[in-house]
């Protein structure tokens, strides 16, 4: 692809954007505002953005507020990542029909549609990189999640307010998306309204550019878009100290404060249904009363419940305090042995949507505190 500068797409514009992304037969999803959340779902225009809205994010706490101009993204993430379009919630793997004595087995038909993700964050593009990790890499590809991530259109922004529970700039993921999409655009505002300043990243995003009215964007506007990011990186709700987060995890398995967290965690599995990367599946089989018809389902699981880690004789994993240190461990350490990067993009859904507001930064941070205090003791600090 040809170096292409920076360009300045109007709302108009990118409603104009939108309509050619649908008359090249993408399904247009994105962010809109429903049930007192802003959600990703099904769009057809820039109305069905949340103009206008922003949320008040902490441990155990989300609320929409009305924000005092009419942006578009002006809001950090909600409870749904894009993981519900590329690994669903729920998924048929197969049905099979009895007739007489015989048995026909039809496997699920892969999806023929084409996405296009429209509002993704840089820490969600990183969320999306380590699943295309997990499902595509190595010699085992998931084929229904290879037919919804390829062709897949998309179209980034720029965070222009962080979430009172973000951390990405401490997890380099974000809040400016450097990589992973076909094009990428920050709000910012001028005389004449909001603007978006974007940047192409693919051969596919600078077509998609051409079919929309756009110029040159000026010195003065692409400076406007990086003061944007600028100050949104210092202005991170949370941070976590991550260079040696492996190491750390892996020498404390036995650390106190795992027993803290237990008398506080729910195993309620919020962090994992909210979590962008987390990815664990159970299989299920069903039936009709008359045997003629069945079928089995992949389902989200998670390693909270008690029945993920049930082998013959009871679960592996019985206790709060095992269950929680499992997931911390593997999002934090061994995810870096098994696909060689952390499985934690920062985003901070999981300490928002947690019900008792417990942070996975405070954790980590309450664990290294507790190693350098015992360290101290010692006299080894």
């Amino acid at each position: 692809m040809d170096t292409v500068g920076p360009a300045v797409l109007t709302t108009d514009g990118l409603q104009i954007l939108l309509d050619a992304l649908r008359r090249r037969s993408y399904r247009l999803v994105g962010p809109t505002v429903r049930d007192e959340a802003i959600i990703y779902d099904d769009i057809a225009t820039i109305d069905d953005l949340p103009r206008g809205w922003t949320d008040e994010q902490d441990g155990g706490h989300y609320r929409l507020l009305r924000r005092d101009d009419e942006a578009l993204f002006g809001y950090a993430v909600g409870p749904h990542s894009w993981k519900k379009f590329l690994h669903p919630p729920v998924l048929r793997l197969w049905r099979a029909e009895r007739d007489g004595q015989s048995v026909r087995v039809m496997p699920e038909p892969e999806p023929d549609e084409r996405f296009a993700f429209i509002g993704v964050r840089s820490c969600e593009l990183h969320a999306i990189a380590i699943q295309d990790e997990v499902f595509l890499g190595g010699a085992h590809v998931d084929p229904h999640y290879r037919a919804r991530r390829h062709g897949a259109f998309i179209l980034a922004v720029n965070c222009g307010q962080a979430g009172g529970t973000c951390f990405c700039a401490s997890m380099n993921t974000g809040p400016k998306a450097e990589a992973g999409f076909d094009l990428a655009m920050t709000e910012v505002t001028d005389e004449s309204g909001h603007i978006f300043i974007v940047e192409v990243g693919t051969e596919t995003g600078l077509a998609a550019l051409a079919d929309a009215p756009h110029r040159a964007a000026t010195q003065e506007e692409i400076d406007a878009a990086e003061s944007v990011t600028t100050r949104t990186a210092a202005a991170m709700g949370r941070e976590m100290r991550s260079d040696d987060v492996h190491d750390l995890l892996l020498r404390n398995l036995e650390n106190p404060r795992w027993n803290d967290v237990a008398t506080r965690c729910l195993t309620c599995a919020n962090c994992t249904m909210v979590c962008p990367t987390c990815f664990c599946t159970s299989v299920e089989d069903t039936s009709d009363l008359t045997g003629a018809e069945s079928s089995r389902s992949q389902r989200w699981d998670s390693c909270f419940t008690t029945d993920f880690s049930y082998i013959h004789g009871g679960s592996v994993r019985a206790s709060a305090r095992s269950r929680y240190r499992q997931w911390m461990t593997h999002k934090l350490a061994t995810w870096f042995d098994q696909f060689g990067s952390s499985g934690c993009v920062g985003c901070g859904r999981c300490i928002t949507w947690c019900p008792v507001g417990i942070d996975i930064t405070e954790e980590v941070r309450a664990i290294r505190d507790s190693e350098s205090a015992e360290e101290g003791s010692d006299g080894r600090a």
